[in-house]
């Protein structure tokens, strides 16, 4: 398969795409890779592969596609691929919640500079940086990278790039419980979406209504997040998008358990773990099992809190996700104080302070 008829099917296949017809476009560009004798056309089609496997959340096959994708860029010899391949990589790492991963393959983007694509490139990378660097719990690093995007994206009018930054800030603001912040900054996403955005993928509204509505239940405004998250769920199912999928019931979940109706709240957070635990989200998953064991806590059911907890420790350390280590050692001691279990309640408290102290 030659240069134009590369060019035509991969055309033809992101038409599928558009138009949900996801399988099919699939088969085409596997078909393409598959097949095609031009290097550059086989750099494209991969780059087609890593989005769509990104967005149904195959996050191990998009790793996959995003080493090949490496190679091609070294046997092309073209610095503007191979910063481009990077960006990918690290994108891949950063679904797997592999941060320091993703944080040591940013920093080789943005050592590439001096190309044109790079230079296009710089605030998707800031981006992804900080969204490693939440995932790590190191706001402050965050931040900064998060608002280096966003000044790359108001530099190059590219109102995309500023609506998944304004949704990123939305998140880190939550963590940090500056409940205003966590608000304005997906309310600025959905203008962004209304304003500009009617040629644009849906993803872009249903990711500003699930930031909205992370928000609004964290303000106590539940017929609010109901609302946007009713609205972001009927996106990610028309589009196939599970992750979006697991973080909605994720947070319906949430919405219930703040109703005090733990008996709806159970169901969602097994239905997002399951979710979870099939695309590889272990951030999320540590989301969901601090979920269910406040729920256990609600229901006075100790030992199963207690249970939950210790499996959350475990992969939040293996993520190195500090933030919810905090929220163990903060649940554990009001359990282990109900239960009048000094030596585990000191031991929580220090483990607290350590937490603290090494953020």
């Amino acid at each position: 398969m030659g240069q134009d008829q590369t060019k035509q099917q991969i055309q033809k296949g992101l038409q599928m795409y558009q138009s949900n017809q996801t399988e099919k476009a699939l088969q085409i560009w596997t078909k393409v890779l598959e097949k095609t004798t031009d290097a550059a056309g086989r750099f494209r089609v991969l780059g087609c592969l890593i989005t769509a496997h990104s967005e149904m959340g195959r996050y191990k096959d998009m790793l996959k596609f995003a080493v090949i994708q490496i190679d091609t860029a070294r046997e092309l010899e073209e610095p503007d691929f191979l910063t481009e391949s990077y960006l990918n990589l690290a994108r891949s790492n950063e679904k797997l919640c592999e941060f320091q991963k993703t944080i040591s393959y940013c920093k080789t983007c943005l050592n590439m500079q001096g190309t044109s694509v790079s230079l296009q490139l710089n605030g998707q990378v800031c981006l992804s940086l900080g969204n490693a660097y939440l995932g790590l719990s190191v706001f402050q690093k965050a931040l900064e990278c998060f608002e280096k995007a966003l000044r790359y994206a108001h530099n190059n009018d590219d109102k995309m790039l500023e609506c998944r930054v304004s949704c990123s800030l939305g998140g880190l603001y939550t963590q940090l419980k500056d409940l205003e912040k966590a608000l304005f900054f997906p309310c600025k996403a959905a203008e962004l979406v209304n304003d500009y955005g009617k040629g644009w993928s849906l993803k872009y509204r249903a990711m500003s209504q699930y930031h909205m509505a992370v928000a609004y239940r964290k303000l106590g405004r539940l017929a609010d997040a109901m609302e946007c998250c009713e609205e972001s769920m009927k996106i990610a199912l028309q589009h196939g998008d599970r992750p979006l999928q697991a973080l909605c019931l994720l947070n319906f979940a949430d919405i219930h358990r703040s109703h005090g109706d733990i008996e709806k709240a159970f169901p969602r957070y097994d239905s997002s773990m399951s979710i979870m635990t099939e695309i590889g989200n272990r951030l999320g998953q540590t989301h969901v099992m601090i979920g269910v064991a406040k729920c256990w806590l609600h229901q006075k059911e100790m030992d199963k809190a207690l249970d939950c907890l210790q499996k959350t420790q475990e992969l939040a350390e293996d993520i190195g996700y500090k933030h919810c280590l905090l929220k163990v050692h903060c649940l554990s001691e009001i359990i282990f104080r109900t239960k009048q279990q000094q030596r585990e309640l000191r031991a929580h408290v220090v483990r607290f302070h350590e937490c603290v102290e090494t953020s």
